[in-house]
């Protein structure tokens, strides 16, 4: 799949620590391994490995998570970490980015994102000022974030990322 996918022209890939509970990560280290030269981009996705609730999104796991995911992606810096779904309380906690300021400033992660589940997750966390991206749902059923989102995104130079695309098959 990783093959046809990079055949058809996809540069980037997106996945997290949970799928497969890690496989995912590994599946795509592997290709990559096999591909010296190959330009790619991984987005990986982090915080759904514990209950979610605010105390949980701490640097320790922070760096738990994110060692765990750079083992299984074979690399020093991840290229994207997306907080993975995580609730309002979250996106709206100064101390969770000013954390993830600091992994990005000692090089564990380039950028971060959050992947969310409302449009008001997103413009919360579109305002954030180091969001580089917000992973929400776009597809034909769910329209309602071209409506704010986009624009919001645009505005900020956010990046956007479509999560189930495909409304989880549906559309395929």
């Amino acid at each position: 799949v990783l093959e046809a996918a990079v055949q058809a022209g996809v540069t980037m890939f997106d996945t997290a620590d949970v799928y497969g509970d890690g496989r995912s990560e590994q599946c795509i280290a592997e290709f990559l391994a096999a591909q010296p030269g190959l330009e790619t981009f991984v987005a990986t996705k982090m915080g759904r490995r514990a209950d979610q609730s605010l105390g949980n999104y701490s640097m320790a796991n922070f760096r738990a998570w994110t060692d765990r995911s750079r083992s299984n992606l074979r690399t020093d810096t991840l290229d994207l970490v997306q907080l993975h779904c995580p609730p309002t309380e979250v996106i709206n906690s100064d101390r969770v980015f000013d954390d993830l300021d600091t992994l990005v400033a000692e090089g564990v992660m380039a950028a971060y994102g959050v992947s969310v589940e409302t449009v008001d997750q997103a413009l919360a966390a579109i305002a954030r000022p180091s969001v580089a991206s917000v992973q929400i749902i776009i597809n034909a059923f769910r329209l309602k974030p071209l409506e704010r989102v986009l624009p919001a995104a645009r505005e900020a130079g956010v990046g956007i990322i479509a999560r189930v695309p495909l409304a989880s098959g549906l559309l395929s």
